[in-house]
């Protein structure tokens, strides 16, 4: 950890953290911090878990170095026993609403940012796949059901993620701008799903806000869970698992996903929630307009059998039993 790599003590780690040295180490003093240290991949995984601590509270000296302690004695480290909360808040804390929350059918939307990244092939494809989908709209009760957004951070679309694609990048992530788009609408309108839970995964301080459409829709103290893998049910000490079981006994009986990418971690994600939980009757729906993945993940491939990344994914989940629906509607 950036602790043992510094040979700093416990004491001056705190100190080069709390920036106005009020001896309380807060979320904007932390990125502040990070930043002006230059924290980059390697400290990515301790940093997620101290911006998940600081959201929840104000860390003070010895709250601290109990947190350092307890991810230095766990084979996990970062994301151990560190993440455990008493339970996931999923409370939505909105920054504003968005007064063109309903402007723009969001599955056309997003087809046509596809078209730009990936040509009209790969356009006409994808709105194909919207109409043959067995539910092609989908309504759900708010009072029965709930939403989980994955990652749609900063990372994807003007961050060290997008920036990994190299030549043509800012192309490639048309699609997630638009997906992360129609989120931000959905969250902005009147009203939004009574539940939210967002995942975050690690990455540099400099891209793992949310993406600017988000941004401008919540506050920055939202709750989220740490997800440093394809799968929401890993770490198992992130919280997903029991909030999925409050869902339940609650009444949530059906839990919608959007977020990115949609052929990779809200693919696995999907599956596995159902997995571990079709047996108590929860039922797994994406949301095609909310998802994204890079544009050429929409063209066609001989890797797929002539479809695309996305089509093969969106097949995969259905054979297994998650519902895939074009648009959700809360109602």
């Amino acid at each position: 950890m950036m602790l043992a790599s510094t040979r700093m003590t416990v004491d001056e780690f705190f100190d080069a953290l709390d920036l106005d040295a009020d001896g309380r180490l807060s979320r904007a003093d932390l990125g502040a911090a990070a930043r002006r240290l230059g924290w980059g991949w390697p400290e990515a995984p301790l940093y997620a878990a101290l911006d998940f601590l600081t959201v929840r509270a104000l860390l003070v000296r010895a709250t601290f170095r109990a947190a350092l302690e307890t991810m230095a004695g766990d084979p996990r480290g970062p994301f151990g026993e560190v993440l455990r909360a008493p339970e996931p808040d999923s409370v939505l804390r909105r920054a504003a609403a968005l007064p063109d929350a309903a402007a723009e059918d969001g599955i056309v939307a997003l087809a046509r940012s596809i078209g730009r990244a990936a040509g009209p092939e790969a356009e006409a494809d994808f709105l194909r796949l919207a109409r043959e989908l067995p539910a092609p709209a989908e309504r759900v009760p708010r009072d029965r059901a709930a939403l989980l957004l994955i990652d749609p951070q900063a990372s994807f679309t003007r961050g060290a993620w997008m920036r990994s694609i190299g030549a043509g990048a800012e192309t490639e992530v048309l699609p997630l701008c638009a997906a992360f788009t129609n989120c931000a609408r959905l969250l902005g309108g009147p009203p939004p799903p009574a539940e939210v839970l967002f995942t975050r995964c690690p990455f540099p301080p400099d891209s793992y806000e949310w993406d600017e459409a988000l941004a401008r829709v919540l506050r920055a103290e939202q709750p989220y869970l740490v997800k440093p893998g394809n799968s929401v049910l890993w770490p198992p000490s992130n919280g997903f698992a029991e909030w999925v079981e409050s869902l339940l006994r609650r009444g949530r009986t059906t839990l919608v996903l959007g977020g990115c990418t949609l052929n990779s971690c809200v693919r696995v994600s999907a599956g596995d929630i159902l997995h571990r939980f079709a047996d108590r009757g929860l039922r797994v729906l994406v949301d095609l307009s909310l998802c994204g993945a890079r544009g050429s993940n929409y063209a066609r491939s001989p890797q797929f059998g002539g479809r695309s990344s996305v089509e093969s994914a969106v097949r995969e989940m259905s054979a297994r039993g998650v519902m895939v629906a074009a648009t959700v509607s809360w109602h």
